[in-house]
């Protein structure tokens, strides 16, 4: 399965993967449901700007601690996040899709320290046309493991996640060429592709 992504996609995935340093009151807000990688990105949003009960909504029902209290717990020493996703896998089953997305954080502590960790994330996608009664359930993290990285972040990021295809290396001057072309002509791309 292969998708083209948008413009505007293109466009808040550059804006998910800058947010690095930037202070809480500074990140973007993103909140993109439309496919694995925005997702990520949006994840990684929520908890730069430390809108914790944002970041818990990415996960599906089984959730990344044992409640909430916990979860935001977890972030209480975290000032910001950068974030760095792979290529993404697909593969279909019973009514749903299930992504692997490849990921890379730094971490930035409030007491200035970085550290990195590397993993993948399992996202589903459940057929719309299935649900055919409230409550929808969007494209959700089903579940994720990242560990501590001894590499340095632009080289932590994994090439793929367990046994499930490879995806292709991205390419990274093409990415970039990528966001600049969005950010300068996005408005005016067709984006029905």
């Amino acid at each position: 399965m292969r998708r083209l992504l948008s413009a505007s996609a293109i466009a808040t995935s550059l804006a998910a993967t800058t947010l690095g340093a930037l202070a809480a009151d500074e990140a973007p807000y993103v909140d993109d449901r439309t496919d694995a990688t925005a997702v990520v990105n949006s994840l990684y949003s929520a908890i730069n700007r430390h809108e914790y009960a944002r970041a818990w909504s990415y996960f599906g029902e089984a959730k990344p601690a044992r409640d909430f209290a916990a979860f935001v717990k977890g972030y209480e020493n975290t000032e910001a996040v950068e974030v760095q996703t792979g290529g993404v896998a697909s593969e279909g089953a019973a009514g749903s899709i299930y992504f692997t997305v490849p990921v890379a954080i730094r971490a930035t502590g409030t007491d200035g320290q970085t550290h990195v960790f590397a993993g993948c994330y399992t996202l589903k996608q459940v057929n719309a046309q299935a649900q055919a009664e409230p409550p929808f359930s969007p494209i959700h993290i089903d579940k994720g493991a990242l560990k501590p990285s001894d590499k340095d972040f632009d080289s932590a990021l994994p090439e793929s996640c367990g046994d499930g295809p490879t995806p292709p290396k991205k390419d990274a001057t093409l990415e970039r060429v990528k966001k600049a072309f969005a950010a300068t002509y996005g408005d005016q791309c067709d984006k029905q592709t």
